[in-house]
């Protein structure tokens, strides 16, 4: 579990140590030795990979998918771009998809009214100063004359649209076509499915 699924069952006096119910966050243990246990049932870890629909702002997905609403989202889309979003309440997880290790790559699909170049594309791929300051190098190729693909391993706001912006792009559609090794698939709009790791 996550540093903050851990202190949270320790606040819950769900651990022990070596048989002992222990709720003060700086106990020491020696894992070479020492013997840690969840007492009682452990929350049971869902990870759901949903299609977000254009039009939809992240904080609305529950309302299309109530049953989920136990679930955090993990990372956001604007309310204009569609694609991939994770549901979970594994804290790994979602540490892995937004903390700031820049782990797991996200994957665009970006339609755009303008044509595209391939000097922007090599712009694109580079280290772009942003107003928040310098990107992490990308990986941008074409697609077709007005569509090109990006690879993330960050996820500031409008981020895309904002790099494209930067090389005189004009973004039509935005879709997030992957998470890590999870794709889009045959999912469409408003579905979804659980996955596994």
């Amino acid at each position: 579990m996550s540093r903050r699924e851990a202190e949270d069952y320790i606040r819950q006096g769900k651990i022990s140590v070596n048989g002992e119910i222990v709720t003060d966050l700086g106990r020491q243990i020696d894992p070479k030795i020492d013997k840690i246990e969840i007492v009682g049932e452990k929350e049971e870890k869902t990870t759901v990979l949903f299609y977000k629909p254009r039009g939809v702002e992240t904080s609305e997905i529950f309302n299309l998918v109530p049953k989920f609403r136990h679930l955090n989202t993990v990372g956001r889309l604007d309310k204009e771009s569609e694609g991939l979003i994770l549901l979970s309440n594994d804290g790994v997880v979602t540490n892995l998809v937004t903390g700031k290790e820049h782990v797991v790559e996200k994957e665009y699909l970006v339609e755009t009214k303008e044509k595209v170049t391939q000097t922007q594309i090599n712009a694109m791929s580079k280290v772009m100063n942003l107003s928040d300051g310098p990107t992490l190098p990308a990986k941008a190729e074409i697609v077709s004359d007005h569509s090109f693909k990006i690879i993330l391993k960050e996820g500031r706001n409008h981020q895309v649209r904002r790099m494209a912006n930067q090389v005189r792009l004009t973004v039509n559609k935005l879709t997030r076509i992957r998470i890590g090794n999870l794709t889009v698939d045959d999912l469409l709009p408003g579905q979804y499915k659980k996955v596994h790791f």
